[in-house]
């Protein structure tokens, strides 16, 4: 007993310790239940709340408008698979206009779009604004104005038969069978942007708005006769700076166009600059236009 008896004798000193440890505890008991207490009767603000998640929902929206494919004026004769997909045509209905085309004939308004592909009148309604045709089929008024002996006799002349497209005039491509004002006057602000003139025919592929059958009845009754003399590059030589000075032909190509010509120690064929990466194919023959071997 006597031993037990001493462990709870403390001296003056271990008492003050203990006593401040004691109030030490209950100072930060006090504390903590009363930051509880504010915590649980803060009552929250459903206005506002409410207010907070209309907010991120409309921002949600804008985001997915914005997400959404922009539709821009297009001649529904040349919908691609891709293209009539992100319409919201089906395959059947994609397919019953290629199979249309194949025969040669052409879409010349929204009721027939309909009646080839059988698309539904809602989505017809939602696509048929962005519909555009050629000029001559919406308006064939200032068509018939054009009546001439291109249109009586589209049959394609001998070279020194045609006129030399660098000299023609925005009346005589009116003559040409789907030429308007409007796509004579691109012509001619397209050779006009040019230093020299155009270099080829194949260069009225770049006017915007021409189809390749407008552009087949344009090269029947025009031609470039005398081609401006420019300085082509030559491929093997170029640097990455002289290459970027061509049309459709970046920096990344650039590097990849010498990273090619250095790994087969050059080019035999302008042809070849299909195999390097990411190069514009589709434009080659453009490209060529200012490059030499």
């Amino acid at each position: 007993m006597k031993n037990i008896k001493s462990y709870f004798l403390f001296t003056n000193k271990q008492r003050s310790g203990i006593f401040l440890l004691i109030i030490i505890i209950v100072v930060f008991q006090f504390t903590y239940f009363k930051l509880s207490s504010k915590n649980s009767s803060q009552s929250i603000d459903n206005e506002q709340l409410e207010s907070f998640i209309r907010e991120v929902d409309s921002l949600k929206k804008l985001k997915l408008v914005e997400q959404e494919p922009k539709i821009y004026p297009f001649n529904p004769n040349y919908i691609t698979d891709y293209k009539g997909y992100s319409l919201g045509m089906s395959i059947d209905e994609i397919d019953r206009l290629h199979a249309f085309r194949a025969k040669e004939q052409w879409v010349n308004s929204a009721q027939q779009f309909q009646e080839v592909t059988r698309v539904s009148d809602s989505l017809l309604s939602v696509i048929s604004p962005y519909f555009k045709f050629p000029e001559w089929v919406t308006n064939p008024s200032a068509s018939k104005k054009n009546t001439n002996n291109f249109r009586i006799n589209n049959e394609p002349k001998i070279v020194e038969q045609k006129i030399d497209l660098n000299q023609a005039t925005a009346q005589q491509l009116q003559k040409v069978y789907g030429i308007g004002e409007k796509l004579s006057q691109r012509i001619i602000d397209f050779r006009n942007n040019q230093p020299n003139g155009f270099i080829a025919d194949i260069q009225l592929s770049e006017v915007y708005g021409l189809t390749p059958e407008v552009i087949e009845n344009i090269t029947n009754h025009f031609t470039v006769k005398n081609p401006p003399n420019i300085q082509k590059l030559n491929l093997n030589m170029a640097s990455v700076e002289e290459l970027v000075t061509i049309k459709y032909i970046d920096y990344e190509i650039a590097y990849e166009i010498i990273k090619i010509r250095t790994l087969h120690e050059g080019f035999k064929s302008l042809d070849e600059l299909t195999k390097v990466k990411d190069f514009p194919v589709h434009k080659l023959e453009i490209i060529k236009l200012y490059l030499t071997l």
